[in-house]
């Protein structure tokens, strides 16, 4: 992830006193425990320079601490309840105290200005929904996640946060996306495309051919470049900058396309070990081989951002290891660096009492 690409201006910084931001990490989530999460944290002070918090069960975190010798880099807010990795919408409910529910209040409150997890992403969403509010204007929140296409990933959002969405939700969808690939990639001008079952307009359900008459006339008025709908098959080359879907369409693309890396590195891995010839030819091929592994790995973008809420949010694999953790963490700086809330406000109505009009655009009721 390297924030804003070259060229593009660096935003200021959002913190107090014009420091960077503050990260707070939920150390109590995903699949490897405490550990791997605070060792991401340690790495992302010492090797990126991000200023992070921990938030979790005190005792715990600081023995790991203490083992990186890092009690004094990092500070550590203690919540005394987790979130399960099995919960879902009802999580907030659940565990008011949760590390997760701390982080967002820590937020709330002006001490941190990001929250990664890598926790249920259900519990995250329901519980940084809750605790955050959505900005005005603003539907419903979105998971945004890179695809692996490249120096420059392709945003696929919505990744899973809304399994049920309305036509209209689409197109808010397509202008977070929008907003997160200028913020997030430097991208001046996104394009945006449908993912349907077909190229054609007016092919897929009726959610994707209302949502699709909406995005044509937003595009049609230039609040959004659409491109029309893109296939299953066009979602790694790149054909547009950020391809819209309800949440879970968008969530069964995305498991299929790790799913399939997954299996492409195995099977490439395979081949090159199965004679002494293949094994000579892969040492020839390391570097190259290497930087594949890093392109389809899951970890090297950082996660999902979830979009639209009044604070920045970003969702790590809950099979994060620390460099999984650490890129996490660099999300959630350039997105709170780059004021992402700000780039959403620009593309949503400020003011209550909206609705979509036929050209796609705001109308007050």
């Amino acid at each position: 992830m390297s924030g804003t690409t070259s060229g593009t201006p660096e935003p200021e910084p959002t913190g107090r006193g014009g420091a960077p931001p503050v990260i707070a990490v939920d150390a109590m989530g995903g699949d490897h425990g405490p550990e791997a999460i605070v060792h991401g944290a340690v790495r992302a002070v010492r090797e990126l320079g991000l200023r992070v918090l921990l938030v979790g069960r005190r005792t715990v975190v600081a023995s790991l601490l203490a083992e990186h010798d890092a009690l004094r880099e990092i500070p550590v807010v203690h919540a005394e309840d987790e979130l399960e990795m099995h919960e879902g919408a009802l999580a907030s409910w659940r565990r008011p105290r949760s590390s997760v529910a701390v982080a967002c209040h820590l937020i709330r409150r002006g001490d941190a200005h990001a929250l990664v997890s890598a926790g249920s992403t259900g519990g995250v969403v329901a519980t940084s929904t809750v605790r955050l509010r959505t900005l005005t204007g603003v539907m419903r929140p979105a998971l945004a996640v890179p695809l692996p296409t490249g120096e420059q990933p392709t945003i696929l959002v919505d990744a899973g946060a809304n399994a049920d969405a309305k036509p209209e939700m689409l197109v808010q969808f397509a202008h977070l996306g929008s907003a997160y690939a200028r913020t997030a990639f430097g991208v001046q001008r996104p394009t945006t495309g449908l993912l349907s079952i077909g190229s054609e307009p007016g092919k897929g359900n009726k959610l994707t051919r209302k949502a699709g008459e909406l995005l044509t006339a937003a595009g049609e008025a230039g609040t959004l470049d659409f491109h029309g709908n893109i296939e299953g098959h066009d979602l790694l080359t790149r054909a547009v900058d950020v391809v819209v879907a309800d949440g879970h369409t968008g969530n069964v693309a995305l498991k299929t396309v790790e799913g399939t890396a997954s299996f492409a590195m195995s099977a490439v891995q395979e081949a090159l070990t199965s004679t002494r010839l293949a094994k000579a030819a892969a040492l020839l091929q390391r570097r190259s081989l290497r930087e594949l592994r890093g392109r389809l790995d899951s970890e090297t973008y950082g996660g999902a951002a979830l979009l639209g809420l009044n604070g920045t949010v970003v969702i790590a694999h809950g099979a994060s290891g620390d460099t999984g953790v650490a890129h996490a963490c660099r999300l959630a700086h350039d997105l709170a660096s780059g004021r992402m809330d700000e780039q959403v406000r620009r593309r949503v109505p400020h003011r209550q009492g909206h609705w979509f009009n036929r050209f796609g655009q705001h109308e007050e009721r």
